[in-house]
């Protein structure tokens, strides 16, 4: 998994820690977003309950915003806040 928010040998959930059932989570969603989460690596690895269950990504909105800050976070140290801006159009800051 390529990805600037997570190490790649990092096999532990990005939430809790959990290393069972993990999948990888595209920080920015959406058709579009996920292309470019993907291009820049904008992903960590989530426990099926972080992800999918009912307390994960795709049901709190909590959890999906602070993740989408952290991606901000991890792209703007390489790439600045101006290109985040140009790129995704939207700041969780």
């Amino acid at each position: 998994m390529k990805s600037i928010m997570q190490d790649p040998d990092d096999f532990r959930c990005y939430v809790c820690g959990c290393v069972r059932n993990l999948e990888e989570h595209h920080a920015m969603h959406g058709t579009a977003n996920r292309k470019l989460a993907e291009l820049y690596g904008l992903k960590v690895r989530l426990c099926e309950d972080h992800h999918r269950g009912t307390i994960g990504v795709h049901s709190d909105i909590i959890l999906d915003t602070r993740i989408k800050k952290d991606a901000q976070r991890a792209f703007e140290k390489i790439y600045g806040h101006s290109f985040w801006m140009k790129v995704f159009r939207k700041n969780y800051l």
